[in-house]
């Protein structure tokens, strides 16, 4: 089973290896609508895709970093489709971002029912996460501010925030519209990609020693 965390990279320049992934990738997406995930092998997905074996493992380690790479490309491009695009300052984008989690969450136990959604939750959550985390990152980047809290620990907070906001909507019965969600997120997320400054940890140790 893979454990490292998804990383968001760009597509392979290689036009072979380009269609070798897509090729895998749909081949898992096709097989996830009628079996559960853990009863698709390795070798399932290769003759789906009218591969070997051998080629599988030349490109991916095992089922799971394939399935991250699925959800991966899957939000990428519903991200992609609604042009959201974060440059570290415009709310609204950070609001869409939040809203694409909630949606794609949302959509996922639709598309490949509980008993599969329980299994590839994990995966979800990591290549989910990564995708938020990068687009936050190189937003920050682009209008760096003054902070004692790098960007690398703001986005990190900020995708871990997004994506349990959204799970715990998910979950929630009976719950509201997505916007809704993504209305009251979006402050929450703003005050964690706020610039901290040293004024503000010392008002910060001031408030705890006065409760002390």
């Amino acid at each position: 089973m893979s454990t490292a965390a998804t990383q968001p990279v760009a597509p392979p320049q290689d036009p072979r290896v380009r269609r070798t992934h897509t090729l895998l990738r749909q081949s898992l997406e096709k097989l996830l609508k009628t079996n559960d995930f853990d009863k698709i092998s390795v070798q399932d997905i290769a003759e789906a895709a009218t591969l070997n074996r051998a080629t599988f493992y030349d490109h991916y380690p095992d089922k799971f970093a394939l399935l991250e790479c699925v959800v991966a490309f899957q939000f990428d491009e519903l991200l992609k489709k609604r042009g959201v695009v974060f440059d570290g300052t415009c709310p609204t984008a950070l609001r869409a971002i939040v809203l694409g989690v909630c949606d794609y969450l949302a959509a996922t136990p639709r598309l490949c029912g509980e008993e599969r959604q329980r299994q590839m939750e994990p995966h979800l959550e990591s290549a989910v996460i990564a995708i938020v985390k990068k687009m936050v990152l190189d937003g920050l980047r682009q209008n760096p501010v003054p902070s004692l809290i790098s960007a690398e620990i703001a986005a990190a907070a900020a995708s871990w925030a997004i994506y349990g906001a959204a799970k715990e909507w998910v979950h929630t019965p009976h719950r509201g519209p997505s916007e809704h969600t993504a209305g009251l997120v979006l402050p929450l997320v703003t005050r964690i990609l706020a610039p901290v400054s040293s004024a503000d940890l010392m008002s910060h140790h001031d408030v705890m020693s006065h409760h002390d």
